[in-house]
C-alpha cells in the first residue's frame, strides 16, 4: 500500500470519529432538554435555571411575548334599518378609549337600566357606615336586578335619598352628560349611551358598590332572567352569555307616545351602552332587537 493511500485512510478514519463525536454530543444535549430526564435536571442544576423548552422560550426573552387577547367587540360603523332614534357607545375599560355614534352624548330615559346604580349606592353607603345589609335588603336587590322588580327599586331609591342618589352617581362615576329627572323618579333619570358605558365601568372597577359588594352586584347582573334578558349579550354565543353582566330598561311613555329601551352590557375589558326611542306601538321587542344588532355588528368587526 502506498504512503498516500495510507494517509487518505487515516484522514477518513479521523473524519468518521469527529462526526460520531459530534452526534454523541448533540444526542446528549437533546436528552438534556427532555422534560423530566435526569440529564435535564443536572443541566438545570448546573446553570441554576430550567432549560428552555417549548412555551418557556417566551418567558426567557428569546422570543417576543404573544400579544394580549383582543376584545370580542370592536368599534365599527353600525348600520340598522329602523325607525325612530338610537345611539350606542363602546368603552374599552383597559385603555379608556371611547367609541360610538356621533350622538352618543344625547340623553334619554333609563327605565330599569338605572337599577344597578340604586343597588350599588345602597350597598356602598351601608358598608361605609360599618354595617352589613340585612337579608331583606339583599333580597330586594336580587329581585330588583334579576327580575327587574319596580317596587324593590322604589324602596331602595327612597332609602338612598331619591335625587341625591343620582347626583352621587354623576359625581362618583364621572358621568359627563347625564342629569336628574325633572319629576324625581328613578325611571326618568336621563343618561346618554356614553354615560351608560361610564356607569358600567364604575360598577366593574368597584367605585359604585365598593370593594365588599362589587362581586355580589355583578353576580346579580349576570343572572338577569325573564323579560329583562335581552339585548347586547344575546349577540354572543350561548356559552359566553352568562359571563356578561347586563341590565336593560324598557318602558312605554304615553305622554311622548314613544317606547324607550336602554341596554348595558359589561364584559372583560369592555362596556357597551345603547339607547333607543321609537313609536310606542312597536313594543319593547323592537328596541331589544336594536340592542342585539349593535352587539352583533361590534362582534363581527372584532372577528366574532
Amino acid at each position: 500500500m502506498s504512503t498516500s493511500h495510507k494517509r487518505r485512510r487515516s484522514s477518513r478514519a479521523t473524519t468518521t470519529i469527529v462526526i460520531v463525536g459530534v452526534l454523541a454530543v448533540l444526542c446528549v444535549a437533546g436528552l438534556g432538554l427532555l422534560p423530566g430526564s435526569s440529564i435535564a435536571a443536572r443541566v438545570a442544576a448546573r446553570w441554576r435555571s430550567a432549560p428552555v423548552v417549548g412555551g418557556a422560550l417566551e418567558s426567557s426573552g428569546l422570543l417576543p411575548p404573544k400579544p394580549k387577547s383582543e376584545l370580542p367587540v370592536k368599534a365599527t360603523e353600525i348600520r340598522i334599518n329602523q325607525s325612530g332614534w338610537y345611539s350606542w357607545a363602546l368603552l374599552e375599560t383597559r385603555t379608556g378609549k371611547m367609541s360610538g355614534s356621533a350622538d352618543r352624548s344625547t340623553l334619554s330615559t333609563t327605565a330599569s337600566l338605572i337599577k344597578p346604580w340604586i343597588a350599588a349606592d345602597f350597598l356602598r353607603r351601608t358598608a361605609e357606615q360599618g354595617l352589613t345589609p340585612t337579608e331583606d335588603a339583599l333580597e330586594l336587590i336580587e329581585s330588583m336586578i334579576r327580575d327587574s322588580d319596580n317596587e324593590a327599586a322604589e324602596t331602595l331609591y327612597i332609602e338612598n335619598g331619591r335625587d341625591e342618589s343620582i347626583r352621587r352617581l354623576i359625581s362618583t362615576c364621572g358621568l359627563e352628560d347625564s342629569r336628574v329627572s325633572d319629576d324625581g323618579g328613578w325611571s326618568r333619570t336621563l343618561l346618554s349611551s356614553a354615560d351608560i358605558t361610564r356607569l358600567g365601568a364604575c360598577i366593574a372597577d368597584g367605585r359604585a358598590a365598593g370593594p365588599a359588594w362589587t362581586g355580589f352586584l355583578l353576580e346579580q347582573m349576570r343572572a338577569v332572567t325573564g323579560m329583562g334578558d335581552f339585548g347586547i349579550r344575546k349577540a354572543f354565543p350561548e356559552e359566553e352569555q352568562p359571563k356578561i353582566a347586563i341590565k336593560n330598561g324598557w318602558v312605554d311613555r304615553d305622554e311622548e307616545q314613544e317606547y324607550h329601551v336602554s341596554c348595558m352590557a359589561i364584559g372583560d375589558g369592555w362596556v357597551v351602552g345603547v339607547m333607543t326611542r321609537y313609536e310606542i306601538d312597536k313594543g319593547y321587542e323592537y328596541g331589544a332587537k336594536i340592542c342585539e344588532l349593535v352587539g352583533q355588528q361590534l362582534r363581527t368587526a372584532a372577528g366574532g
